[in-house]
């Protein structure tokens, strides 16, 4: 365990936290947008980093893309910006082509300096305050985010929050996983439990409707290549949510990786309903990552665990609300070995 200060934002310091545990797993995470910025796993007798991230945090600032962070207050997008709770409107920022909103806005808690609340060997806590009124966003928020790095080299993710008014909430782990090095992860393979997925407009808004993956580029149910076989030119890309076939306040399978090239795999565990996977088709930054590979469309991919994008406007899609006598509470694990 120890701790750093890794720069400073108008003043104000950014610590990074390393956390270890005895298998040799070990974590860095910075209180910069809760960000999970390095993750090495032990694994045939090395240490293989498993996630991308920068080696400054000018370079999160200037060009992140929420590498690793903690989106919020809601992830994922939201039509025109706008829902109704009670029948009172709220009009957010639209940050996503000009008419809807992304992440909660182009400041986002992906993009602010959380507090370094307590942190040991293997864990570290880091909390956000969100005003009333925080980018058209109603009720005062309290947000706990809490790292575990478990003795099975698997990195645990808490996320808790309270309001003290009628508000929507949808966190979301942004980290971009590698497993192998590779300069791009479209020759890993992915399972995802999922029979359905949100179908989207063409703008990537959900419309309301699911629709089954049978017979889809979508069918992660057996594990494949990421990539579609035969698609030698052209590979087609995802950026999608998958509905869970199980979900509750305890931890269900939500998805499996595996690197041919190294056997590593990765299991997600979560209390969510949905899963966004994204293979970072969008991902093209003029600067590195920590390995000195180039940051390009699918240098990485995103698994993030959360709720139904556009939710608070579809009413048979689970609700977002979070009222002042309820906790928010959602815990994900991803599983190396």
């Amino acid at each position: 365990m120890a701790m750093i200060e890794f720069g400073n934002v108008n003043g104000a310091p950014v610590f990074e936290v390393t956390i270890r545990n005895k298998s040799g797993a070990e974590a860095k995470i910075l209180s910069w947008g809760a960000v999970l910025r390095d993750f090495h796993v032990p694994w045939k007798g090395q240490q293989q980093r498993v996630v991308l991230g920068l080696d400054r945090l000018e370079d999160y600032i200037a060009y992140s893309s929420h590498l690793g962070a903690v989106a919020g207050r809601f992830a994922n997008r939201i039509r025109d910006g706008r829902f109704s709770i009670n029948r009172m409107p709220y009009q957010l920022e639209r940050n996503f082509l000009g008419k809807h909103s992304l992440h909660g806005g182009a400041s986002g808690f992906g993009q602010r300096l959380w507090n370094l609340a307590d942190f040991d060997t293997n864990s570290v806590t880091l909390t956000l305050f969100s005003a009333d009124g925080d980018g058209g966003f109603p009720g005062n928020l309290s947000v706990t985010c809490r790292y575990i790095l478990t003795e099975q080299a698997t990195i645990r993710t808490e996320l808790t929050a309270t309001t003290d008014a009628s508000t929507i909430i949808n966190l979301a782990l942004h980290s971009y996983f590698n497993l192998d090095g590779s300069d791009d992860i479209l020759d890993h393979e992915l399972m995802l439990p999922a029979d359905f997925i949100s179908s989207l407009d063409h703008e990537l808004i959900p419309t309301g409707e699911v629709k089954h993956v049978s017979g889809t580029a979508y069918d992660f149910r057996v594990m494949r290549p990421i990539k579609m076989q035969g698609s030698d030119t052209r590979h087609f890309a995802y950026d999608q949510n998958f509905i869970l076939r199980t979900a509750g306040p305890d931890l269900r399978h939500a998805a499996t990786v595996f690197s041919p090239k190294n056997e590593l795999s990765m299991q997600v565990f979560t209390t969510e309903p949905c899963i966004q996977f994204y293979d970072a088709v969008n991902l093209d930054l003029p600067i590195t990552e920590l390995s000195g590979r180039a940051l390009k469309p699918h240098s990485g991919f995103c698994l993030e665990p959360q709720t139904a994008p556009n939710g608070p406007n579809i009413a048979h899609f689970p609700s977002p609300i979070l009222r002042p006598e309820q906790i928010y509470r959602q815990i994900t694990e991803y599983r190396f070995g």
